[in-house]
């Protein structure tokens, strides 16, 4: 169905029925396969995936391409928005005393995937050292929102962003997004490098520098002139709107947070996990803060409460968020794969092969728990003898390392960009990427799925890696962290 405009409005046309079929079973599909997929493999992504290749252009091409394009547009406001909550929900009193070991975690999940792929492509396929670089920079990076929906549908009756695992794996995820993010601005610019302009070292810095930059100053700012400002001026006075005094002020919060992001050369996927944390970091839940209610209800009526941040999201967004946004951002995962073309002989051993390298590529981040485990062992039976070594939890570094395998949406756009614009990358490589970035991104969360279904609790429970409490003292402090020195945290801020 075509809208012509004439003058100053746009024509009305009332849809023809198989455009009204078409959308009509299109989200009923979705809706469907998600249920499908979850009940079988706990891992409901896959399904919308799935009908995103049949609907869009890779298969059946049955909707027409403005709307495809129309449900990218909206799918990414979906992507912002798991990303957002995510900030929202992460523990920042564990992100803090874990930010060392995820920063390790972040730097094994990047570097491998990419030597693996120079390994692979370059010496072992024949590929040029930059086509192993685009393709190893497209596979280093890990899909957050995939890794969000996993976790919060796979994980039934568990918050696992209030465990240390979850607050690792999570940090890790977004320092690889980053990297990734950081990497494809530059292999967006390779072509104006291979057209004799501009200069590499500005390509390289601008985005590091502008993303660093984000990282370091927002919780300056946060911590000392937002939160503060915040609590002064703004708080008592949104209590006579609630929800609505919230709703405003995370609006206006995403909205700046994008924008900078955005005209500062970094990812505003970014910039949408800092808009959370910002938020998060405002509610101290300290005696006496209007914001210390534990339901949505007590703080709608009690007096002088406040609901959430997350409260309020989920109240007003929850459901488009669940019906509409997060579908249609899987769905344009589908729309993106190059089904057709990834089916012959010599793309399906080679991708296979390559699969495997990259999922290994990624397992290995879970090798950090053990290795912790040890260290922290090691300096607690030095220091502080009547601490036994900590028996080794295998379940802790599995969903580190499984969490962290899906490609999804990052790697898909990372590997278009070397295609479409850079001279470097041929079909054949771009095939063999596309092989191993869909395969991951279903192994990856089925994977979880099936760990969390059978061991979630026991991981949850652990008394090293799972639920932590916000305020411990000195001794259990030093056992979690393993450094005799470490102090308790105090709760949520920046």
């Amino acid at each position: 169905m075509a809208a012509h405009g004439s003058g100053r409005f746009l024509a009305y046309h009332e849809p023809d029925i198989i455009a009204i079929l078409t959308l009509l079973s299109f989200f009923i599909f979705l809706a469907i396969s998600e249920w499908l997929a979850d009940a079988t493999i706990r891992a409901g992504l896959i399904g919308q995936i799935i009908v995103g290749i049949i609907y869009g252009v890779p298969l059946a091409n049955i909707m027409a391409l403005e709307w495809q394009e129309t449900f990218l547009a909206l799918g990414y406001i979906g992507l912002i928005l798991i990303i957002f909550e995510g900030g929202l929900t992460i523990r920042l009193d564990l992100l803090r005393q874990n930010f060392v070991l995820s920063v390790i975690a972040a730097l094994l999940g990047v570097l491998t995937p990419i030597a693996l792929s120079f390994a692979l492509l370059h010496a072992a396929f024949g590929h040029s050292a930059l086509e192993a670089f685009i393709v190893g920079t497209s596979l280093c990076s890990t899909s957050l929102g995939t890794t969000f929906a996993v976790l919060s549908t796979a994980s039934r009756g568990i918050d696992f962003s209030q465990t240390r695992i979850g607050t690792v794996l999570v940090s890790a995820a977004i320092i690889d997004d980053v990297a990734a993010l950081v990497l494809v601005s530059v292999i967006h610019q390779l072509r104006d490098l291979a057209n004799g302009s501009g200069e590499l070292g500005w390509i390289i810095g601008q985005p590091i520098l502008a993303s660093g930059l984000l990282g370091v100053v927002t919780p300056i700012v946060a911590k000392f002139i937002l939160g503060p400002g915040f609590r002064k001026f703004l708080e008592k006075r949104m209590l006579r709107f609630k929800h609505i005094g919230n709703l405003a002020l995370m609006v206006l919060v995403l909205s700046a947070f994008l924008v900078i992001a955005a005209y500062a050369g970094a990812s505003v996927l970014f910039g949408a996990f800092l808009a959370g944390t910002v938020l998060s970091s405002l509610v101290t839940k300290q005696p006496g803060d209007v914001y210390g209610g534990e339901s949505s209800e007590e703080n709608e009526t009690a007096e002088g409460k406040m609901p959430t941040f997350l409260q309020t999201l989920k109240k007003y967004v929850g459901g488009p968020q669940k019906y509409i946004f997060q579908p249609l951002f899987f769905a344009s995962i589908g729309f993106a794969i190059p089904f057709l073309d990834m089916w012959t002989g010599e793309m399906i051993w080679k991708g296979l092969v390559f699969t495997i390298l990259m999922v290994l590529g990624k397992l290995v981040v879970g090798t950090v728990v053990p290795v912790w485990d040890l260290l922290s062992g090691n300096t607690t039976k030095e220091k502080a003898p009547s601490h036994p070594r900590p028996a080794l939890n295998w379940a802790p570094a599995t969903l580190l390392g499984t969490a962290m395998v899906a490609r999804g949406e990052i790697g898909l756009l990372i590997i278009q960009i070397g295609l479409n614009e850079t001279p470097y990358l041929t079909q054949k490589a771009f095939i063999i990427g596309v092989w191993a970035i869909v395969l991951n991104t279903i192994v990856g969360p089925v994977s979880v799925g099936i760990l969390l279904k059978s061991f979630g609790q026991k991981i949850a429970d652990d008394r090293r890696w799972g639920t932590q409490s916000k305020t411990k003292s000195p001794e259990v402090e030093r056992i979690m962290v393993g450094s005799p020195t470490a102090s308790p945290s105090n709760g949520n801020g920046v």
